[in-house]
């Protein structure tokens, strides 16, 4: 298999509503997109890089920057097609940029498993027929706001409610909604919006019985989660903080946390994913699938990589109509009664992106040849 081109767009899709957490509200997703063209066929990638560097360091601009100039060419170089993991490796001395790292190594893993006839699924070693899926809800004015989009949620057939907090915004929400809602699964993301110096708001959510409180301090930091750990009997989850295996390594043996959120964008692709699900997997620290506003192309891969068997807890993944009036790809991604989501079977990723809608919402197109 050999590459004939590689085309990049810088892309964008209005949400249907705006989207607030602790560190701002979104209401327009920019993203980027990579198309690597073979001589067999077409891998897909999508560079989940947000427009201003507040969830990571990482920008859309800029990571399509590291794409074009470093990443593409540095791929145009070999005879034949790579597989994703020694591409990974050869470019290894490309510094974090992971989110860019992440839409070229997610293109190789769709046009690998193409090549070997396997789904996305199979070949990454996924288990499931299908995965279970949870909603992840922004901050809302106040929590009758908020119980009133999770009784339209729990409708629809989401099992598991996440909440975005941050102070002032935490335990009165919180409360009002066990209070309506009774022992839904539920849990709280604060997006690193706290300091220790907060122990008595963890110390009242920690009554709720929480399934887990994610990222509650700095996003760099596993060490004040360590001890904010053994004063809870509620899990924490590391999410910003973990951006490798040897991130996720460290963590583990710490006890700062005991379950990861695997954003695929954020730890620089399915690969490294891989590679951290394997060493919780060791260590029997469940995992689950975190998403970042993801369009239809980012969801595929998601779909893929939480039907690996250490996936234990419901994953960030929302049907198509979550987010966007118009899907990028088809078929549809729809949640059955059981909030469970059906995984491809076919070879590749098993969605196929709508050529009409993607021009329709490019910005910019770069392609680049030998």
């Amino acid at each position: 298999m050999k590459i004939k081109k590689i085309i990049l767009r810088k892309m964008y899709q209005d949400m249907k509503s705006g989207f607030r957490t602790s560190f701002g509200i979104t209401t327009r997703k920019k993203f980027s997109m990579i198309e690597i063209h073979t001589t067999e066929g077409i891998g897909y990638g999508d560079c989940s890089a947000l427009d201003k560097p507040w969830y990571n360091e990482e920008t859309r601009d800029g990571a399509f920057e590291v794409i074009k100039n470093f990443l593409a060419p540095a791929l145009l170089e070999y005879n034949h097609i790579p597989t994703p993991e020694v591409f990974f490796n050869d470019t290894s001395w490309i510094r974090r940029n992971r989110m860019a790292r992440s839409a070229v190594d997610c293109a190789l893993w769709d046009l690998y498993a193409q090549e070997q006839g396997l789904s996305l699924s199979k070949a990454l070693g996924g288990t499931r027929n299908e995965v279970e899926t949870g909603v992840s809800l922004g901050i809302e004015k106040t929590p009758d706001d908020l119980c009133r989009t999770i009784e339209k949620y729990l409708r629809h057939g989401y099992r598991r409610i996440k909440c975005k907090i941050k102070p002032g915004y935490d335990v009165t929400y919180i409360e009002k909604v066990r209070k309506e809602f009774g022992d839904i699964m539920l849990m709280v993301d604060a997006n690193s919006a706290y300091t220790l110096a907060d122990i008595d708001i963890f110390k009242e959510l920690d009554q709720y019985d929480l399934l887990m409180i994610e990222q509650p301090l700095a996003s760099d930091d596993i060490v004040d989660h360590r001890h904010l750990q053994k004063i809870l009997k509620t899990r924490i989850c590391l999410d910003e903080s973990i951006d490798s295996a040897e991130d996720a390594r460290k963590a583990i043996e710490l006890g700062s946390c005991r379950t990861i959120n695997i954003k695929i964008a954020r730890v620089g692709g399915l690969t490294e994913a891989k590679r951290i699900h394997d060493i919780c997997t060791k260590n029997n620290v469940p995992v689950w699938c975190g998403g970042m506003l993801d369009t239809g192309i980012a969801r595929s891969f998601n779909i893929a990589i939480a039907s690996l068997p250490n996936y234990r807890f419901p994953n960030d993944i929302p049907a198509s109509d979550r987010y966007w009036l118009y899907d990028l790809v088809v078929p549809s991604t729809t949640i059955n009664s059981h909030a469970m989501i059906h995984v491809p079977t076919k070879p590749g990723l098993g969605f196929s992106p709508i050529s009409e809608i993607v021009d329709l919402f490019t910005e910019k197109k770069v392609e680049l040849t030998r």
